[in-house]
């Protein structure tokens, strides 16, 4: 039972990280040894993020290899490719066959280990018994009336611009905005961009990106600037806007984060996200079972790759002893931001 939960866990989280995965069509047997080569080197030419994850690669395939031999069974094999995968630290690393799922343990273990974030303390007090739901936005007056807080738990849910437009439409009168997104896993990358056609545009850089083209480490093609997406048609809020942000930050909540640090009526609060900015691709290894990894990277207007993750403006963590009593310090710091 315990093996079957962790299989459902794993296969949950590489869901709520939303990227897709490619799948290729039926192939042929092949030995323990060809199977592990042929992911090493899938890896070493056309991963894109060794530069922020620090790992040496061949030193991995050095350490490794001597445990791989053609008589091994199927599971010893599996465990030796997902030790080689999970050197990445990487939320976009997946192993899978018909039997089991291998992902990064260092994602899992701080999204559910370092948390910034206590779901009974904002259903009971800050979205309450009477709270309002459209498409997948969570949202009630706080603060007396003055701020509107909205909770968006995946961008796996829909979250238009015009659902935004008409919530917001509903409070006139607020000072302004506090959007969570902890323990927010990722999804669909349209969601960003629906969300952000309702701020306001200067046209600003929100990051450039690189896809990986060649069989180096280094190897990218031409970077392509990405900008605010118009909010033509719409009118913009531009009111103070504070995002939430924490470790369970991953994938399109992570860019999310990182692209509203362009704006200028917003600041992110919280915790570092968990990182995953790269668009990940994948495929088939000669035995059948399946693979994805990273073959982009993704550049803030800084020059900084934050594929590890995306820093706060502000940094709060969660204080134990307003949780225990219902209170959640970081929705009350946001607020308290909003006023000055």
């Amino acid at each position: 039972m315990k093996h079957i939960i962790r299989t459902i866990l794993l296969i949950s989280l590489s869901l709520v990280c939303g990227c897709e995965r490619l799948f290729m069509g039926d192939t042929p047997y092949s030995t323990p040894v060809e199977t592990f080569d042929y992911l090493w080197k899938q890896v070493d030419e056309r991963y894109s993020l060794f530069d922020v994850k620090n790992v040496d690669w061949q030193a991995m395939y050095d350490s490794l290899r001597p445990r791989v031999h053609n008589y091994m069974s199927d599971r010893e094999l599996f465990n030796v490719c997902h030790s080689l995968l999970n050197s990445l630290d990487d939320g976009h690393v997946d192993l899978w066959n018909t039997s089991d799922v291998a992902s990064s343990e260092a994602i899992y273990l701080q999204r559910y280990g370092n948390g910034n974030f206590d779901l009974n303390t904002v259903a009971l007090t800050y979205l309450g018994p009477r709270h309002h739901t459209t498409g997948g936005l969570a949202y009630n007056s706080i603060d007396s009336g003055r701020v509107l807080y909205i909770y968006y738990g995946s961008f796996s849910n829909q979250a238009n611009t015009n659902q935004l437009e008409y919530i917001i439409s509903l409070y006139p009168n607020i000072e302004g905005i506090v959007f969570d997104i902890r323990q927010n896993g990722g999804g669909e990358i349209q969601n960003e961009w629906n969300l952000m056609a309702l701020l306001p545009d200067r046209r600003q850089l929100l990051y450039t990106t690189q896809l990986k083209n060649g069989k180096g480490h280094n190897d990218f093609g031409t970077p392509t600037a990405v900008y605010a997406p118009s909010n033509e048609g719409h009118r913009p809020f531009t009111k103070p806007f504070v995002l939430l942000t924490d470790r369970g930050c991953y994938s399109a909540a992570s860019s999310f984060a990182l692209c509203l640090k362009s704006y200028h009526n917003v600041t992110v609060m919280g915790d570092t996200t968990a990182g995953g900015l790269g668009i990940p691709a994948g495929g088939a290894l000669p035995n059948g079972w399946y693979y994805r990894f990273g073959v982009s990277r993704i550049i803030a207007p800084d020059g900084v790759n934050y594929e590890n993750g995306v820093p706060p403006d502000i940094v709060v963590k969660l204080d134990p002893a307003a949780t225990a009593i219902h209170r959640d310090n970081i929705i009350d710091s946001a607020c308290a931001l909003i006023h000055k």
